[in-house]
């Protein structure tokens, strides 16, 4: 009886001191678990569409008036009135400011102006304050050329899609492509954007939708179809007439 409570203090022993050892074997011996993996896609990902993959949109309806060569300003300092003054945008593009020199306003919108004369005169003056006034600007106009009625360059008095500006420009000639008329739009200094408008889809098919606005110094050109292009080279028939008069 004694022997059989030793062995047994023994065996309980051992597995005591072996139990950690194969707890850890044991552990080891199981595949780790692959982390998983969510296959919902991420609502900011889906909300939320990259710029990037949109497509590039024409340059927007209604801008800001961007100051060109010719536009008389006023120039109103309320706390320093000494440095009021009316200018007039050059042909290239500058303006020639009292005590700083010439500042370049061409392409430039009243509040980017505003800020740069800012930062101009803040090396002469503490804080100035700058309003600027247009007392006389560049009167909008669209051009229209190719197959039109009167082509030539046009007032922009107000909203004026391609459609109606086709129109006021004479409408279209019997030689005219209308499914391609194209519209040319300055969009940065240096850079024109083309875009191909279907006047002949937006009149027949009513989808005004796709009618483009103009924008002050877009152009029109409505190209001439090819049946007219050849047409001078196929053979008329001609008819003569006779008269034999009765005697």
């Amino acid at each position: 009886m004694h022997r059989f409570k030793l062995a047994i203090g023994i065996v309980m022993s051992l597995g005591i001191v072996a139990g950690p050892w194969l707890v850890k074997g044991a552990e080891s011996n199981h595949d780790p678990q692959p982390a998983s993996v969510s296959t919902q896609p991420d609502a900011s990902s889906v909300d939320s569409p990259n710029p990037a993959n949109e497509p590039r949109q024409f340059a927007e309806r209604t801008p800001r008036y961007l100051l060109q060569p010719g536009d008389i300003l006023d120039l109103d300092f309320p706390l320093s009135p000494e440095f009021n003054q009316t200018l007039t945008i050059a042909p290239d593009g500058y303006i020639t400011l009292r005590s700083v020199g010439g500042l370049f306003a061409k392409g430039s919108t009243v509040p980017q102006l505003t800020q740069s004369l800012t930062d101009a005169y803040a090396k002469i003056l503490h804080e100035p304050v700058i309003n600027v006034q247009i007392r006389d600007f560049q009167k909008p106009y669209f051009v229209a050329g190719g197959q039109v009625g009167h082509p030539g360059k046009y007032d922009l008095r107000e909203d004026t899609t391609v459609s109606e500006a086709i129109a006021i420009a004479g409408g279209l000639t019997p030689k005219s492509k209308s499914s391609e008329v194209l519209l040319f739009r300055r969009s940065t200094p240096g850079f024109v954007e083309v875009k191909k408008v279907d006047l002949k889809k937006i009149l027949s098919r009513g989808a005004f939708q796709e009618d483009s606005y103009l924008r002050p110094g877009d152009m029109l050109f409505v190209p001439q179809n090819a049946i007219s292009k050849i047409e001078r080279f196929l053979p008329t028939s001609s008819m003569s007439l006779y008269f034999n008069p009765v005697p």
